[in-house]
């Protein structure tokens, strides 16, 4: 799919890009973005570093004055890019990516992402026609490295969580030997924290904790520990999944309501009526329901960061999330934290525990509404052909009640839903589908699936 994708620029390095794209790029998106400072960092990946001083010398020439606050999280490059008011920023990342891919995720002023739609493709455009090599404005010099950041970030975070409320919780953490390594052992007392070693090659599993072998090694621990859930980050830390007492994964989408709950905890009473949570196109009818019953509005936005936060300040929302695992909020300057939904969650998973109940009964009045497919990936030559048999063969299904097209197509009927759409990262074509019961799922899944041409899904 090559290196410029809708929210960042991402591939394997060597294949996808290499470091005169990275110059070069670094040279074009100061034409691009407009400001001066820049804020830079990176992940752990043997390949970043070297990214970072090709990138840093591409800026610098440009002309802009560069800060390199090292390695970090994703969320920690948007946290200072706002709060330290850097015109633009970069974090050196493939976020959960294999550790062969790398790869460069821009924010403007304030944090707002720079994504295809809004930017990338012009930084595409000059790097192809090699206009970025112009002279440079001024002499290289290197980026100033600012030291202090990770101490700032911490402290940040604890302000917004009383670590006591997890004193009960017998709980593990497992950083995945990503970037949440260097917090969650100030973050996380009392955890049972694996996988804490920065290690790029990603030598205990996958950074990417969708993929069920990832998730293999906490689900084990919790179950011959008897812990009360376990916390998966992934590679660059921006998302945060759980899996439950059994061991069991606990869907992302059905954490947004618990996400709001205890957000929404933090405001006054009178702050809390008709207030704001942002989803995307993916997210469980059962969600959106639970949402709407603690008298919240849901808005859905259409799949990605580039997309949820913008609008998440366009529509003045406290908070949301995806099925991804990607949790927004507005104290965050409408960025996604990993860290900060993670330790929102324990709080009410805490709660509960106090009152009686499992992490698992507690989702179950959100989780146990509906049959969830979860995300079905094909990869097929022609998506829209396939789309197309797809949306003919939903006729079958019932009496279409309203069609969204914002992302994909969300058709919604009595019985349930379904998603389709094209994956703007990945070459899959995707598809989601929700049902009143297990056996109408089981039909709906066999219709689309033989509509797709592919019979056996990723």
């Amino acid at each position: 799919m090559g290196f410029f994708k809708a929210y960042d620029m991402r591939g394997t390095f060597g294949v996808d890009f290499d470091l005169d794209t990275v110059y070069r790029a670094g040279r074009a998106l100061p034409k691009v973005v407009p400001g001066r400072r820049w804020l830079v960092g990176r992940d752990c990946r043997s390949t970043s570093a070297s990214i970072l001083e090709a990138l840093v010398k591409g800026l610098g020439e440009a002309g802009v004055e560069v800060v390199d606050i090292g390695l970090c999280t994703t969320p920690m490059v948007y946290f200072f890019t706002a709060q330290d008011g850097f015109d633009g920023s970069v974090m050196i990342t493939a976020s959960h990516n294999p550790p062969t891919d790398n790869g460069l995720k821009v924010s403007m002023s304030t944090a707002l992402p720079v994504g295809y739609a809004n930017g990338l493709d012009a930084v595409e455009r000059l790097v192809a026609a090699d206009a970025a090599h112009f002279e440079p404005d001024r002499a290289f010099q290197p980026a100033s490295v600012s030291p202090e950041h990770l101490a700032r970030y911490l402290a940040w975070q604890k302000e917004q969580t009383d670590s006591g409320l997890f004193s009960g919780l017998k709980y593990a953490v497992d950083a995945s030997c990503g970037m949440a390594s260097l917090l969650v052992r100030e973050l996380f007392p009392g955890a049972r924290i694996i996988n804490d070693k920065l290690d790029g090659s990603f030598p205990c599993h996958s950074p990417n904790p969708l993929d069920s072998s990832a998730r293999e090694q906490v689900s084990r621990l919790v179950r011959e520990e008897r812990l009360d859930c376990a916390i998966i980050f992934d590679g660059d830390a921006d998302r945060a999944m759980f899996v439950d007492e059994n061991g069991c994964f606990v869907q992302s989408d059905y954490l947004i309501p618990i996400v709001a709950r205890a957000t929404m905890a933090r405001l006054a009473p009178t702050e809390r009526q008709g207030v704001k949570i942002i989803h995307d196109v993916r997210t469980s009818r059962g969600a959106i329901e639970a949402i709407r019953e603690m008298g919240c509005e849901s808005v859905m936005v259409p799949v990605g960061h580039a997309f949820a936060k913008p609008l998440l300040r366009k529509t003045g929302a406290l908070c949301g999330g995806e099925l991804a695992g990607h949790y927004y909020f507005r104290e965050f300057y409408g960025c996604d934290s990993g860290i900060l939904a993670a330790l929102r969650i324990l709080g009410e998973i805490a709660a509960a525990k106090k009152a009686g109940a499992t992490f698992s009964e507690m989702m179950r009045p959100i989780a146990g509404r509906y049959a969830n497919s979860g995300e079905l990936n094909f990869k097929i030559a022609d998506k829209d052909a396939a789309i197309s048999r797809v949306l003919a063969s939903a006729k079958q299904l019932g009496t279409e009640l309203s069609r969204s097209t914002m992302d994909g197509t969300r058709i919604e009927f009595a019985e349930g839903w379904i998603n389709v759409r094209k994956s703007n990262t990945e070459p899959y074509l995707r598809i989601l589908a929700e049902c009143d019961t297990s056996a109408r799922l089981h039909d709906w899944k066999r219709l689309l699936t033989e509509a797709v041409g592919c019979l056996q899904p990723r």
